[in-house]
């Protein structure tokens, strides 16, 4: 491993306790029950809370959450909590990497339609990034009414390919974007050479314009993969799915007031899937090494 990798994995960790330290030093010097602004009467559920709760029910020690996740799930003869999120992270994680799948095909042909006709650039990319304010809370429940009801009336329609369709709904965006941009960053004069040797449109495209896309493409799969995760996670507490993360996430947190440190085990398992997702997208770009120059920040 090189010096830089170190020190960005020096960096990494320097980061995780600074918040771990910051975390404690604001349960050990915080108002027990938050500050609240804009109360009546001293009502505090009048207000807007702008600083959380401090007390032991609500910001639970790390320590606590650590050990928390080698006890017992729900008691008696349940495997260790820690071993459920596993288990649960693997489904959200299967499903979000079909919501990817999706997302990127999607994405690739709406990029390439784009890059191909100004008109459809000037009709397509506005509802495209219109379509990100939508939430996804509220859209979630739509699929899966369309879902459930393509199972009743036309083909099987597992309830988890609802949760993938949701998952790509996040996903296409940032693939749509970076393929637009990478499909239109050659320079000019590259353009024109290939034009000069009689080059057609596929032809370009698969020998300039796709190599040229690869710095703007792997940090838009980044993101995508990430945002896969983040709405898998989002639809299975919208839908009730049973078996992810999500759904595991609502169900610890119902039991949080007797329990309040392990609704923290699935959320930091939640986390673990984004990077894991990112990550894993990252190990295409070892491929393309070559054509990463001036790769894009996602």
């Amino acid at each position: 491993m090189t010096a830089a990798r170190w020190l960005a994995v020096g960096w990494g960790v320097i980061g995780i306790l600074v918040v771990i330290g910051s975390w404690e030093l604001y349960k050990a010097t915080g108002p027990a029950e938050g500050v609240v602004v804009g109360a009546v009467d001293g009502e505090t559920g009048s207000g807007v809370m702008i600083l959380p709760r401090t007390h032991d029910r609500a910001m639970p020690h790390v320590w606590d959450m650590i050990v928390r996740l080698f006890a017992p799930t729900s008691g008696g003869d349940t495997p260790p909590l820690w071993m459920s999120v596993v288990a649960a992270a693997g489904v959200t994680l299967g499903i979000a990497a079909v919501g990817w799948m999706i997302g990127v095909i999607v994405g690739a042909e709406l990029g390439l339609i784009m890059q191909r006709s100004r008109l459809a650039e000037w009709g397509l990319l506005p509802w495209i990034v219109l379509s990100q304010i939508v939430p996804l809370i509220a859209f979630a429940p739509v699929v899966n009414a369309i879902g459930n009801q393509i199972d009743r009336d036309v083909m099987p329609w597992p309830q988890w390919l609802s949760v993938a369709v949701i998952a790509s709904y996040l996903a296409f965006f940032p693939v749509a974007v970076g393929m637009l941009r990478g499909l239109a960053a050659p320079d000019p004069i590259h353009v024109d050479l290939m034009r000069s040797y009689s080059a057609g449109y596929w032809s370009t495209l698969w020998r300039l314009r796709l190599p040229a896309a690869v710095p703007h493409l792997l940090p838009a799969l980044r993101l995508a993969a990430a945002n896969a995760v983040l709405g898998a996670v989002v639809a299975e507490v919208s839908i009730g799915m049973r078996g992810g993360i999500g759904r595991m996430l609502i169900q610890l947190a119902g039991q949080a007031s007797s329990d309040p440190a392990a609704p923290w085990a699935p959320t930091f398992g939640s986390i673990a899937l984004g990077l894991i997702a990112a990550g894993t997208v990252a190990v295409i770009g070892v491929g393309l090494k070559n054509y990463r120059r001036g790769e894009a920040a996602a």
